[in-house]
């Protein structure tokens, strides 16, 4: 059995583009829940889906983004309120450095339309969370960022809280006092006789 730290070294590993620590701890019950949103597809679409969605991650992580971004809008087509694939086209649109929300692509756009099919529920609806979080804590809108993460964290993601953690001024300014007390222990200034 492995740790939670274990989990995170291999989600990293497997998941390299995916935010270190945004795992959940409960990931059979997570797995448990999208089995239970996906029974509402026939099961020869979903198959075809998860096959063009696997293909697309594959073409990801060997760094062919356009080929990802047809296999995920492939699977999109087939079925168009799964999701899943619009949660990884929208990573795969990241990578690629588009975060707009204009037609007919944008990784901002697909991330609303992942966390509307899944009812922000799941590891899609989770993921996508943290997703659109981060596009809009760097367009500047930490409010709305805030709340992403703030149910992200709900569902168990360690790197939403994280950031939430970022986005509190309060915590922000306590680690910059704490990181400055800790760096004058280690460097303690020597006065002179």
């Amino acid at each position: 059995m492995c740790t939670p730290n274990d989990s995170a070294v291999l989600h990293a590993i497997f998941n390299p583009n995916a935010p270190f620590g945004d795992i959940c701890e409960d990931e059979d019950n997570d797995i448990a829940e999208d089995k239970d949103l996906d029974s509402r597809f026939p099961p020869d679409l979903l198959e075809e889906a998860l096959r063009l969605e696997l293909s697309g991650v594959k073409a990801a992580e060997s760094g062919d983004v356009k080929t990802a971004i047809q296999k995920f809008g492939a699977a999109i087509s087939l079925l168009p309120d799964w999701p899943s694939a619009y949660n990884n086209r929208a990573q795969a649109l990241r990578l690629q450095g588009d975060v707009t929300v204009f037609f007919p692509l944008g990784a901002l756009q697909d991330l609303n339309h992942a966390v509307e099919l899944s009812k922000g529920m799941g590891i899609a609806g989770r993921q996508a969370l943290v997703q659109r979080g981060l596009i809009l804590r760097l367009k500047g809108k930490h409010e709305a960022a805030r709340d992403d993460f703030q149910k992200a964290a709900q569902l168990g993601s360690d790197f939403a809280r994280q950031q939430l953690v970022l986005l509190n001024p309060y915590a922000a300014l306590c680690n910059r006092m704490l990181r400055d007390m800790v760096q004058k222990l280690q460097e303690p200034d020597i006065q002179e006789c």
